[in-house]
C-alpha cells in the first residue's frame, strides 16, 4: 500500500485527468490499460479475468474491497485522502475504488464470428452513454457478440463501463478494422446483415422477426445521421421500427434493445 501525499506523484499518472475525455480516448489504448470505476464494475472486470494495473482508493474503502485486496497483494494499491484523489482524477470518488486494469488482446472477428448466431454492428456511435446502454441490453437480450467500427467510441472507456453495469465484460467484442470490407466477412460467415435504417424498402422489425433467420446482424447507426450510404447499400435489407404520433425514430440505445427484444432467437 502506497499513501498518496500530492496529486503530482508520477506513480498515479494511469489516474490523472480522468475527465478529459479527448486525452483519455487516445491515452487509454495507447497505454493498454482502461478504468474500472466503482467496486461492482471493479467485481466483475475481475469476475471476467481481467488483470488490475493498481488499484486507487480513498481509505474508507479498504474494508469493502479487503477479499479483493487479498486476492491480489502484488498488485500496488494507491491510498489518500478525497481531496489528493479529486485533484488527480478530476471528480470526487463517491462509488468506491477505481482500478487501472491491462486491456485484454482483441477478439479475432472469425473466431468471434464462429461462435455466433446473432450480432449486433454499432456503426459510428461516439456517445460512451450510447455504447454502454446497448452493451448492457446486449447482454440481458442474448447477443452474442458486439463488433464496433474504427471511428465508434470506446467500449471500455470508463463511462460505457459504468452505464453497461459492467456487462461489457461479459458479451464478446471487437473493433473492426477496416470498415466496409469487414461487413463482406461477416456476410461471409453466413449472416444476414439488416440495417436499421429508414428507406422505401425497409420491412418492419416484426417482418425480419418472422423470417427466423439462423444468423443474423444488426447493425446501428450513429446518433443523428444514423447508418451511411454504404452501410445500407451494402446490408442485406435495411428494417424500421414503425412509430407512432409523428416520431421518426428512437435513441439508438433504445432502438437496440427493442431490435434485440424482437429478434432473440427464442420466445421466454
Amino acid at each position: 500500500m502506497h499513501r498518496l501525499e500530492s496529486a503530482e506523484d508520477p506513480r498515479v499518472a494511469d489516474y490523472a485527468r480522468l475527465t478529459d475525455v479527448k486525452l483519455r480516448r487516445r491515452l487509454e489504448p495507447e497505454r493498454g490499460l482502461y478504468i474500472a470505476e466503482s467496486s461492482k464494475v471493479l467485481r466483475r472486470a475481475l469476475a471476467a479475468g481481467h488483470i488490475p494495473r493498481s488499484f486507487f482508493m480513498a481509505e474508507k474503502w479498504l474494508e469493502d474491497l479487503a477479499d479483493v485486496l487479498a486476492a491480489h497483494p502484488d498488485v500496488p494499491l494507491y491510498v489518500g485522502t478525497d481531496e489528493v484523489l479529486e485533484q488527480i482524477t478530476g471528480f470526487h470518488l463517491h462509488r468506491g475504488a477505481i482500478a487501472a486494469m491491462h486491456r485484454p488482446e482483441p477478439v479475432d472477428l472469425g473466431v468471434l464470428l464462429a461462435g455466433a448466431s446473432r450480432v449486433a454492428i454499432l456503426e459510428d456511435i461516439v456517445d460512451h452513454t450510447n455504447v454502454g446502454a446497448i452493451f448492457r441490453s446486449a447482454a440481458a437480450l442474448d447477443v452474442d457478440a458486439v463488433l464496433v467500427t474504427p471511428r465508434c467510441a470506446d467500449p471500455l472507456y470508463r463511462r460505457a463501463i459504468r452505464v453497461s453495469m459492467g456487462t461489457v465484460f461479459q458479451v464478446p467484442w471487437t473493433r473492426l478494422e477496416h470498415w466496409t470490407a469487414d461487413l463482406q466477412r461477416v456476410k461471409d460467415a453466413g449472416f444476414t446483415t439488416a440495417a436499421l435504417a429508414l428507406g422505401d424498402d425497409s420491412v418492419t422489425l416484426s417482418e425480419l422477426s418472422a423470417r427466423r433467420e439462423e444468423k443474423l446482424a444488426l447493425i446501428l447507426g450513429t446518433e443523428g445521421d444514423g447508418l451511411s450510404a454504404a452501410t445500407v447499400h451494402h446490408a442485406d435489407l435495411t428494417v424500421r421500427i414503425p412509430m407512432s404520433h409523428g416520431v421518426d425514430s428512437l435513441n439508438v440505445a433504445a432502438a437496440s434493445a427493442v431490435a434485440f427484444w424482437e429478434t432473440r432467437p427464442a420466445r421466454q
